[in-house]
């Protein structure tokens, strides 16, 4: 039974390690390019008003230069349009130096003496994600930092009325944050660029300050959304590379349709068009380079600031973010072009297809494509350039002259960057004023370039393929062939919908003549969010793609697309497979929180059935075997999903509101914008059927930790053993009543003047000490026994009796040497385990308040607010009380078959009320282990 249970949990950990190393590992290598400082960089303070260094002393705000700039801002007389960069959690404000860095070098080439004043903000690196009592004194100290930049330039021409902000992390969070301050004017920032941002909801809930900031910021965004719709936000996702906060997190929570509110993957970013990690989002060049590109062109000639209009901003972020096409919407375009008038410039192209290279010489060149003989057959026009000079290309002829085009509209508008080349496709059914299409080929500059352009017939292009089911474990395969006719196809990818499904897509594309074709690009299109992702591919090649979502699809959109622009006259096939490694990372990505839920459900059942097995027999269960029988999915689960059920009912939802009960908890939702943040919370489908493999997720945590714990513990007795003196008495370790009346009172004392997460990780080596010394007597009972006979036992113990009688056994006096002396001590080992082994709990979940206390240490000794202050108190109580229990005074209280009781509907009420709160699960623990410290008491 023993190795069975072993072995089951073996196999789920090993599915969890297959899982993590998919979440961490299995996208390949980093893409982007690193940004380099060509000089020295030179962070320069900027003096606080004293009032304001009083009040944050840790904090601090810096302006970025190197080389002559430094030099030149040394007396920050500053003429520059202001940029604002802010460092997420536990980033540093050196971080700014990437974004610095380039807009320097930038300025060099810009006309007029245009430059930005990058400054920056240390928030002394502290865990914010993790620990949210700082995060409403960081929106203060920017708020006070905004008003020190801007009067940086009182006394200019033309200075500055707004800060442009750049969020990275927790940043991005704070920089919105900025609009919940009372005295904030908004029209102090109305550009907003965060980078790998989670709005919708924190990573990990550990304490209430927490989740209050992001339903306060929540709240003012939306309630407010008209307000502040001049303010133009933009949220950058890092993509799959990025396991720390998934990209569908950082999807802005604002009503839908908000022109002012953009939210993308940095994959689908033009020119940019590969994933970062959480860390590489800040230095990625390609980003940063799209990001200072765009800021240049916000930025106004005359006044050299930044454009206070909320049309041209979001015109810019458009064309630098989501299309780039030749030119920005806003600019002004003549009605009428007039085009070359050398008639041998001029081809007329009566084929279906045109594949065209540019000498080596520099020469005009245009051909033209008549419309009325294709309107019938044909839907779309389709063109590309490997020519990256994004200019205006293909025209709409609207007076022609022989065979010359004299007048001809821009139609090159729509043109869309793809890593090789430029594309453009054009509906014929827009084109009713145009007689003919004009294309534009010429070379001036002699550089050389190819155009390939066809008529396509959009409904033979694009065929659908069903995806296979999740759990066909790759075992069967969607396969679908395509005979390149054309230049363009769409494969629908039928029932892919759900963030957990994962998938292998190889592309193998066959040429049966082999000459240099342009690339293929494979780019797989999500309607419903900028999440698109595209591959590079030579011709001919195998190239596998992966197939996954960061947001599942919402009602009444359509369904992914798979584009593939190909070569012509060659052969496609693509193989679709269900990749179950990607799978599981997929499930953890979006359901991590639930695996330290379950972990704590495992273990407070654990500890219930070692109660049970203490009313039934007097002793202690094994503590691997008492966490082995936690998994109970049908005792835990089951009740939760009636509640789910029940809370359709409305005359259910009355009497739960009437019993003041909390929302039942479930994970932030994998739609994108619209749905969180109206107040509806659903609980997916596909996440309650997930639970059970969530729940052995958790158990195996559990059973292994405490394997771990438990052998950890026999190493430092063995290291502790010389040390201290031997003993073969239960009592080991235990404290009299006062002395912990005393610690109790000390540690409630420390951690209100303190930091209550010191109290619990003092009280948890008090209980460690305690564990340690039984192991200790177990092992030199187990000894003694075993070394000697059956009578020289007994003469050891008459002696002890005779020469000490009535009294009672301590630490270094001598208990019977007994094989139930031995049970005794060893059935208490194993309760005080698991003890343990559920205090690890809440010691990690304060883990975060310890570190930020200790990190402000020379600013403060006292943590504040403190959000394990005084929710742990009775934590506290309870486990000091415990040091002293064992199973014999457990089995003959009064309290046990209560006690025993409680763990199974405190686990149901964790699995409800805990996914999105963890830090509930201590006082849920609490709940259950206070009853057990008195039932040792009565």
């Amino acid at each position: 039974m023993k190795f069975a249970t072993a072995a089951f949990y073996g196999v789920a950990l090993g599915l969890l390690a297959l899982a993590l190393r998919e979440l961490l590992t299995g996208f390949g290598e980093n893409r982007c390019s690193m940004t380099y400082m060509f000089e020295y960089p030179e962070y320069r303070r900027v003096s606080l008003p004293r009032r304001v260094a009083r009040l944050y002393p840790a904090y601090g705000l810096y302006l970025y230069g190197e080389g002559l700039y430094a030099q030149e801002t040394r007396s920050l007389k500053l003429t520059g349009a202001p940029v604002l960069f802010l460092p997420g959690n536990a980033g540093s404000y050196k971080q700014a130096r990437s974004l610095g860095s380039v807009a320097l070098r930038k300025a060099e080439s810009a006309e007029g003496g245009v430059h930005l004043n990058v400054f920056t903000v240390d928030f002394n690196e502290e865990l914010v994600a993790l620990y949210g009592g700082s995060l409403r004194q960081q929106t203060r100290f920017l708020h006070e930092c905004i008003k020190a930049i801007l009067r940086l330039y009182k006394g200019q021409e033309s200075p500055p009325r707004s800060v442009v902000l750049v969020g990275h992390s927790m940043g991005g969070v704070v920089a919105r944050a900025l609009f919940t301050l009372p005295r904030f004017s908004p029209h102090l920032v109305t550009l907003i660029i965060t980078q790998a941002s989670p709005h919708l909801a924190p990573v990990l809930a550990l304490d209430t300050y927490l989740l209050e900031f992001y339903s306060a910021v929540r709240e003012r965004w939306v309630s407010h959304a008209d307000e502040l719709r001049n303010v133009t936000v933009l949220s950058v996702g890092g993509g799959y590379r990025d396991y720390q906060v998934r990209s569908g997190l950082t999807s802005l929570p604002c009503p839908p349709g908000d022109p002012s509110k953009l939210s993308l993957v940095v994959t689908a970013v033009p020119r940019t068009w590969v994933s970062t990690d959480h860390l590489s989002i800040v230095w990625c060049k390609e980003l940063v380079l799209a990001t200072v590109r765009a800021f240049f062109d916000l930025i106004e000639p005359k006044t050299k600031q930044f454009s206070e209009s909320g049309k041209r901003r979001m015109a810019v972020l458009n064309h630098h973010f989501i299309r780039h096409p030749v030119r920005m919407l806003d600019e002004v375009q003549d009605a009428a072009i007039v085009l070359s008038d050398f008639p041998e410039a001029w081809s007329e192209v009566n084929t279906l297809r045109l594949a065209y290279s540019t000498p080596k010489e520099g020469q005009f060149k245009y051909f033209l494509f008549a419309l009325s003989s294709r309107r019938k057959a044909y839907s779309h026009f389709y063109c590309r350039s490997n020519n990256l000079e994004m200019s205006s290309w293909v025209y709409g002829c609207v007076q022609r002259s022989s065979s010359m085009c004299v007048h001809a509209v821009d139609l090159s508008m729509g043109t869309e960057l793809l890593p090789p080349y430029k594309v453009l496709v054009l509906s014929l059914g827009d084109l009713s004023s145009v007689s003919h299409l004009v294309v534009g080929a010429s070379n001036l500059n002699g550089k050389q370039f190819s155009v390939e352009c066809e008529w396509q017939r959009q409904e033979s292009q694009t065929v659908s393929v069903p995806m296979p089911h999740v759990l066909s474990f790759g075992l069967t395969a969607s396969d679908v062939t395509v005979n390149s006719s054309g230049l363009l196809h769409n494969i629908e990818l039928e029932h892919f919908h759900q963030v957990y499904q994962a998938f292998r897509i190889t592309v193998a594309s066959h040429c049966k003549v082999h000459k240099d074709r342009l690339s293929n690009v494979y780019r797989m299109k999500v309607p419903w969010f900028r999440e698109d992702s595209l591959t590079t591919a030579s011709v001919p090649s195998v190239t596998e793609l992966s197939g996954m979502l960061h947001t599942s699809r919402p009602e009444n959109t359509s369904g992914v697309l798979l584009q593939l622009h190909t070569a012509p006259n060659c052969q496609y096939k693509v193989s679709i497979r269900t990749y179950f490694p990607r799978v599981l990372g997929q499930v953890l990505r979006f359901c991590g929180p639930l695996v330290p839920v379950y972990t704590a459900v495992t273990l407070l059942l654990a500890c219930g059935g070692q109660l049970s097995s203490i009313l039934r027999t007097g002793q202690t269960l094994d503590m691997s075997q008492a966490v082995g029988r936690g998994l109970q999915p049908h005792k835990v689960d089951l009740p939760v999903y009636v509640l789910h059920f029940l809370l359709g009912y409305s005359w259910f939802q009355d009497a739960w509101t009437a019993l003041s009960l909390p929302a039942m908890d479930a994970l932030p939702p994998t739609f994108p914008d619209g749905t969180f943040h109206k107040g509806v919370e659903p609980v997916e489908e596909w996440l309650r059927l997930l639970s059970p493999l969530l729940y052995v997720f958790g158990a195996a945590v559990a059973f292994w930790g405490s394997t771990l714990l438990q052998l950890f513990l026999r190493l430092i007795s063995l290291i502790m053993a010389p040390l201290l003196r031997p003993s073969v008495s239960r009592d080991c370790g235990t404290l009299g009543l006062r002395t912990q009346l005393l610690i109790i009172l000390s540690l409630a004392v420390v951690g209100r003047t303190f930091c209550g997460a010191v109290s619990i990780f003092a009280t948890f080596l008090l209980h460690l000490y305690r564990v340690l010394r039984l192991q200790m007597t177990e092992r030199s009972l187990s000894h003694i026994l075993n070394l000697a006979p059956g009578k020289h036992r007994e003469a050891v113990n008459g002696s002890a009796d005779a020469e000490a009688p009535g009294k009672p056994r301590e630490c270094n006096g001598g208990p019977l040497l007994s094989d139930g002396a031995l049970q005794e001590v060893q059935s208490d080992l194993q309760l005080h385990l698991s003890l343990s082994a559920l205090f690890t709990l809440p010691m990690m979940l304060s883990g975060p308040s310890l570190l930020h206390w200790i990190g402000n240490l020379r600013y403060s000794s006292h943590l504040d607010p403190d959000p394990c202050w005084p929710h742990t108190v009775p934590l506290l109580v309870a486990y000091l009380l415990l040091i002293n229990c064992n199973s014999q005074k457990l089995a003959s209280s009064k309290l046990l078959p209560l006690t025993a009781l409680l763990p199974l509907p405190l686990s149901v009420a964790i699995v409800t009320f805990s996914p999105l709160h963890l830090y509930r699960v201590t006082h849920f623990l609490s709940v259950a282990l206070l009853p057990l410290a008195f039932s040792c008491l009565l």
